[in-house]
Protein backbone atom coordinates (compact mmCIF):
# COMPACT_ATOMS: atom_id res chain seq x y z
CA UNK A 1 0.00 0.00 0.00
CA UNK A 2 1.26 3.05 -0.99
CA UNK A 3 1.98 6.02 1.60
CA UNK A 4 -0.19 9.21 1.56
CA UNK A 5 2.75 10.86 2.94
CA UNK A 6 6.51 10.63 2.42
CA UNK A 7 9.47 11.90 4.56
CA UNK A 8 11.01 14.81 2.83
CA UNK A 9 13.54 15.99 5.71
CA UNK A 10 14.97 16.83 8.85
CA UNK A 11 14.90 19.97 10.64
CA UNK A 12 18.40 19.86 11.90
CA UNK A 13 18.83 23.42 13.46
CA UNK A 14 17.45 27.18 13.28
CA UNK A 15 19.31 30.09 10.91
CA UNK A 16 19.50 33.55 12.39
CA UNK A 17 16.79 35.06 14.96
CA UNK A 18 14.22 35.77 13.07
CA UNK A 19 12.52 32.00 13.20
CA UNK A 20 14.05 30.08 10.26
CA UNK A 21 14.79 26.36 10.73
CA UNK A 22 17.25 24.97 8.49
CA UNK A 23 16.21 21.14 7.25
CA UNK A 24 18.50 18.36 5.76
CA UNK A 25 16.84 17.60 2.38
CA UNK A 26 15.97 13.42 2.30
CA UNK A 27 15.69 14.25 -1.56
CA UNK A 28 17.51 13.90 -4.85
CA UNK A 29 18.27 17.73 -4.18
CA UNK A 30 18.06 20.20 -1.88
CA UNK A 31 16.07 22.47 -4.82
CA UNK A 32 13.46 19.93 -5.01
CA UNK A 33 11.76 21.34 -2.15
CA UNK A 34 11.93 24.61 -3.08
CA UNK A 35 8.64 23.90 -4.92
CA UNK A 36 6.37 23.31 -1.49
CA UNK A 37 4.62 26.00 0.38
CA UNK A 38 3.50 23.42 3.46
CA UNK A 39 4.94 20.63 5.06
CA UNK A 40 3.68 17.91 7.21
CA UNK A 41 4.60 17.53 10.77
CA UNK A 42 3.61 13.99 11.17
CA UNK A 43 3.11 10.91 8.11
CA UNK A 44 -1.12 11.40 8.83
CA UNK A 45 -0.92 15.12 7.58
CA UNK A 46 -2.67 16.15 10.89
CA UNK A 47 0.02 19.11 11.37
CA UNK A 48 0.13 21.18 8.46
CA UNK A 49 3.11 23.49 8.02
CA UNK A 50 2.97 26.39 5.57
CA UNK A 51 6.10 28.10 4.67
CA UNK A 52 6.78 31.77 4.09
CA UNK A 53 9.99 31.68 2.54
CA UNK A 54 12.22 28.41 1.45
CA UNK A 55 16.20 28.93 -0.31
CA UNK A 56 19.15 26.57 -0.55
CA UNK A 57 21.71 27.10 1.07
CA UNK A 58 25.24 24.43 0.13
CA UNK A 59 23.22 21.21 0.64
CA UNK A 60 20.53 22.67 3.25
CA UNK A 61 16.97 24.12 2.84
CA UNK A 62 16.40 27.45 5.04
CA UNK A 63 12.68 27.93 5.78
CA UNK A 64 10.51 30.32 7.03
CA UNK A 65 7.39 28.97 8.54
CA UNK A 66 4.31 30.62 9.64
CA UNK A 67 4.00 30.77 13.22
CA UNK A 68 7.35 30.40 13.77
CA UNK A 69 9.27 33.51 14.36
CA UNK A 70 11.86 33.29 17.19
CA UNK A 71 15.09 31.33 17.37
CA UNK A 72 13.08 30.09 20.48
CA UNK A 73 10.14 28.58 18.64
CA UNK A 74 12.41 27.75 15.76
CA UNK A 75 14.49 25.52 18.03
CA UNK A 76 11.82 23.40 19.16
CA UNK A 77 10.92 21.81 15.64
CA UNK A 78 14.65 20.32 15.97
CA UNK A 79 15.00 17.28 15.07
CA UNK A 80 11.53 16.82 13.85
CA UNK A 81 10.70 14.63 10.15
CA UNK A 82 8.79 16.53 7.57
CA UNK A 83 6.56 14.90 5.20
CA UNK A 84 5.03 15.98 1.62
CA UNK A 85 1.50 14.69 0.14
CA UNK A 86 2.41 12.35 -2.27
CA UNK A 87 -0.06 14.30 -4.61
CA UNK A 88 1.29 17.25 -4.26
CA UNK A 89 4.66 16.00 -5.66
CA UNK A 90 5.09 15.43 -9.39
CA UNK A 91 6.50 12.14 -10.63
CA UNK A 92 7.49 10.90 -14.16
CA UNK A 93 6.40 7.94 -15.30
CA UNK A 94 8.49 5.13 -14.49
CA UNK A 95 10.72 7.12 -11.90
CA UNK A 96 9.05 5.66 -8.59
CA UNK A 97 9.75 6.97 -4.90
CA UNK A 98 12.35 5.49 -2.63
CA UNK A 99 10.11 4.24 0.24
CA UNK A 100 7.74 3.24 -2.46
CA UNK A 101 10.47 0.60 -3.65
CA UNK A 102 12.06 -0.59 -0.25
CA UNK A 103 10.18 -3.84 0.85
CA UNK A 104 9.29 -5.39 -2.65
CA UNK A 105 9.77 -8.87 -3.42
CA UNK A 106 12.20 -9.37 -6.21
CA UNK A 107 12.28 -12.17 -8.54
CA UNK A 108 13.90 -13.02 -11.28
CA UNK A 109 12.03 -11.84 -14.89
CA UNK A 110 11.99 -15.16 -16.65
CA UNK A 111 11.99 -17.85 -14.16
CA UNK A 112 10.51 -16.25 -11.63
CA UNK A 113 12.47 -17.47 -8.83
CA UNK A 114 12.42 -15.63 -6.08
CA UNK A 115 15.65 -13.73 -5.05
CA UNK A 116 14.32 -11.59 -1.72
CA UNK A 117 13.49 -8.20 -0.38
CA UNK A 118 14.81 -4.60 -2.04
CA UNK A 119 15.80 -3.29 1.01
CA UNK A 120 18.09 -0.02 0.13
CA UNK A 121 18.56 2.42 -2.27
CA UNK A 122 21.97 3.29 -3.05
CA UNK A 123 22.94 6.57 -5.18
CA UNK A 124 26.71 6.34 -7.26
CA UNK A 125 25.79 9.28 -9.36
CA UNK A 126 26.08 7.58 -12.53
CA UNK A 127 22.70 5.53 -11.67
CA UNK A 128 20.80 4.09 -8.68
CA UNK A 129 21.98 0.81 -7.27
CA UNK A 130 19.56 -1.95 -5.72
CA UNK A 131 20.27 -3.56 -2.63
CA UNK A 132 18.40 -7.36 -2.39
CA UNK A 133 18.45 -9.40 0.96
CA UNK A 134 17.99 -12.92 0.21
CA UNK A 135 15.56 -15.06 2.62
CA UNK A 136 18.92 -16.34 3.48
CA UNK A 137 20.35 -12.61 4.88
CA UNK A 138 22.51 -12.37 2.26
CA UNK A 139 23.05 -8.86 0.32
CA UNK A 140 23.06 -8.41 -3.64
CA UNK A 141 23.34 -5.62 -5.50
CA UNK A 142 22.44 -5.22 -8.87
CA UNK A 143 22.01 -1.37 -11.12
CA UNK A 144 19.00 -0.22 -11.67
CA UNK A 145 18.81 0.36 -15.40
CA UNK A 146 16.40 -1.30 -17.76
CA UNK A 147 17.98 -3.58 -18.88
CA UNK A 148 18.07 -5.05 -15.17
CA UNK A 149 15.26 -4.20 -13.80
CA UNK A 150 12.37 -4.86 -15.96
CA UNK A 151 9.34 -4.08 -14.07
CA UNK A 152 8.31 -2.54 -11.12
CA UNK A 153 4.66 -3.23 -10.12
CA UNK A 154 3.87 -1.21 -7.23
CA UNK A 155 0.34 -3.14 -6.35
CA UNK A 156 1.38 -6.29 -6.23
CA UNK A 157 4.76 -5.31 -4.68
CA UNK A 158 6.67 -7.06 -6.82
CA UNK A 159 10.10 -6.21 -9.00
CA UNK A 160 11.03 -8.59 -11.68
CA UNK A 161 15.12 -8.95 -12.80
CA UNK A 162 17.24 -9.79 -15.03
CA UNK A 163 20.34 -10.53 -13.05
CA UNK A 164 23.95 -10.44 -14.18
CA UNK A 165 24.68 -13.98 -14.93
CA UNK A 166 26.18 -15.92 -11.22
CA UNK A 167 24.90 -13.30 -8.94
CA UNK A 168 22.81 -15.21 -7.52
CA UNK A 169 24.42 -18.88 -7.68
CA UNK A 170 26.89 -18.74 -5.46
CA UNK A 171 26.24 -20.57 -1.99
CA UNK A 172 28.52 -18.76 0.44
Amino acid sequence: MLKEFLEAGKIIGTQGVRGEVRIEPWCDSADFLKGFRTFYLDGRGTVPLEVLSIRVRKRQVIASLKGVDTVERADTYRGKILYLRREDIPIPEGKYFVADLIGLNVYDADTFVYYGILTDVIGTGANDVYQITSPGKKNYLIPAVPSYVRKIDLEKEKMLIRPVKGIFDDED
